[in-house]
C-alpha cells in the first residue's frame, strides 16, 4: 500500500508540475499579450495626439485667415464710409453752387427783362 501511495504521490507531483508549467506558460502568454495591447494603445494615443495637433494647427491657420479677411473687410468698410462722406460733402457743395447759379441766373433774367 505504501508503494501505491508513493506512486500516486509521484503521479500527483508530476501532474502538479505540469499544471504549474501550463500556468506559467499561460501567464507568460498573457503578459506578452498585455504588452502588445499596451504598445498598440500607446501607438493609438500618439496617432490621436498627432491628429489633434494637426487639426488644431489647421484651425489656427483658418482662424488667422478669417481674422485677416475680417480686418481687410473692416478697412474696406471704413474707406467706403469715408468715400460716402466725401461724396455727401461734394453733393452739398454742388447743390449750394447750383442754388447760387440759379439765383444769379434769376437775377440776370430779371435784369434782361427790364
Amino acid at each position: 500500500q505504501l508503494h501505491l501511495t508513493m506512486s500516486e504521490k509521484n503521479e500527483l507531483t508530476k501532474s502538479l508540475e505540469m499544471v504549474q508549467k501550463e500556468l506559467q506558460e499561460k501567464e507568460s502568454e498573457m503578459k506578452r499579450e498585455i504588452s502588445e495591447y499596451k504598445d498598440r494603445l500607446l501607438q493609438a494615443e500618439k496617432e490621436h495626439q498627432d491628429a489633434l495637433r494637426e487639426a488644431n494647427r489647421k484651425n489656427e491657420v483658418e482662424i488667422e485667415a478669417c481674422q485677416d479677411k475680417m480686418n481687410s473687410l473692416e478697412h474696406f468698410i471704413s474707406s467706403q464710409k469715408l468715400e460716402i462722406e466725401h461724396l455727401k460733402s461734394n453733393k452739398e457743395q454742388l447743390n449750394n453752387s447750383l442754388k447760387e447759379a440759379n439765383l444769379t441766373l434769376g437775377e440776370l433774367l430779371k435784369t434782361k427783362v427790364r
